[in-house]
C-alpha cells in the first residue's frame, strides 16, 4: 500500500541501512529525504524520486535547514541512521575521537531529535534511531562504539518519558545485530588511524579477522532492518525497542541478567 502524503527524513543513505530505509519507504510511496554528507553518494536515491539534501549530522544549521525542508512536506517520521563505530581498545582511542564518536552517535540524533520534534507533534509522528545489540553488551576493543550505543538508548528511554503524555510521537529503538554492509571497512579504517599498542595484538587480530559475532547471532540485511524501521514508523503502537532477529532478541535479554564474568568468558572465544 502507498501512501504519498506522508514524509521521512533518514540520514545517514549513503549506504547500507540508510539507503535500505530510503527505499523501502520510497517503494511505499512516501515522500522521502534521504540524507548524506555527500549527496552524490546517493544519487541512485535521487534517481528513485527521493530528495537528497546534504547532511552532516554535527552541524547545526544544516540540521536546521534540512528538517525544515522535510517539515515542508509534513514530517512524519524521523529515521537517526547517521553513524559510525570508532573501534579499538579504550586505552589507545584518544580522546578526541571519543568525543567524535559521540557527537556523531548521540549528539547526531539528540540535534535531529531537537529540531523534528515541533513539526512531528503536528502529525503525531514518530522517532525511529537505530541502536545495536552492542548497547546492551560491550565487547573488547569496541568500547567507544558500545559506549555511545548505550548512551544513545538513555537518551531515548528519557525522551520516550517525557513525551509519554504528550499526544501522539512515538519513540523507538531498533536494535540489530551484525549486518552485512560496509561498516567492517569503516572499522578497519578506524583501526588503521590508531598507534596499537603491542598488549593489545589479539584485539586488533580479532576485529581484523572477524567471523565469529556474524555467525553467532545471525548476520542479517540491510533489507531485514529496513522493513523493522518501516514497520516502527506505521504501527499505531510500536514497541519501544526492536531487536532484529530472533537471535539477537534473545542475546539482548540475555545481557541484562548473565552475570558479568560469564558474559566476559564467553569474550574468550567470539
Amino acid at each position: 500500500m502507498t501512501d504519498p502524503d506522508r514524509t521521512v527524513l533518514v540520514t545517514g543513505s549513503s549506504s547500507g541501512l540508510g539507503r535500505a530505509t530510503a527505499r523501502r519507504f520510497r517503494d511505499a510511496g512516501w515522500t522521502v529525504y534521504a540524507t548524506a554528507r555527500d549527496p552524490a553518494d546517493a544519487a541512485g536515491l535521487a534517481d528513485r524520486g527521493c530528495h537528497t539534501p546534504a547532511l552532516d549530522v554535527t552541524d547545526d544549521a544544516a540540521v536546521s535547514r534540512v528538517v525544515g525542508e522535510a517539515a515542508a512536506d509534513g514530517l512524519d517520521c524521523l529515521v537517526n541512521n547517521a553513524g559510525f563505530g570508532q573501534y579499538g581498545p579504550v586505552e589507545d582511542v584518544p580522546t578526541d575521537r571519543l568525543a567524535r564518536q559521540f557527537d556523531v552517535n548521540v549528539a547526531g540524533p539528540h540535534r535531529l531529535c531537537r529540531a523534528a520534534l515541533s513539526h512531528l507533534r503536528e502529525r503525531e509522528g514518530t522517532i525511529v534511531t537505530l541502536s545495536s545489540l552492542a548497547a546492551h553488551a560491550s565487547f573488547p576493543g569496541a568500547g567507544a562504539y558500545c559506549a555511545s550505543k548505550a548512551a544513545v538508548e538513555a537518551h531515548h528511554d528519557a525522551l520516550r518519558a517525557e513525551l509519554s503524555a504528550d499526544a501522539g510521537v512515538d519513540v523507538v529503538l531498533v536494535e540489530p545485530g551484525p549486518v552485512d554492509t560496509g561498516f567492517r571497512a569503516r572499522r578497519e579504517r578506524e583501526l588503521d588511524a590508531l598507534d596499537p599498542s603491542p598488549a593489545y595484538a589479539a584485539v586488533y587480530d580479532r576485529h581484523r579477522g572477524e567471523t565469529t559475532r556474524g555467525a553467532l547471532f545471525g548476520a542479517t540485511t540491510p533489507v531485514d532492518v529496513a522493513d523493522c524501521i518501516f514497520d516502527a514508523a506505521t504501527q499505531p503502537d510500536p514497541p519501544a525497542r526492536v531487536p532484529v532477529g530472533r537471535r539477537v532478541r534473545v542475546a539482548c535479554a540475555l545481557a541484562r541478567y548473565v552475570p558479568d564474568a560469564w558474559r566476559e568468558r564467553v569474550y574468550d572465544w567470539l
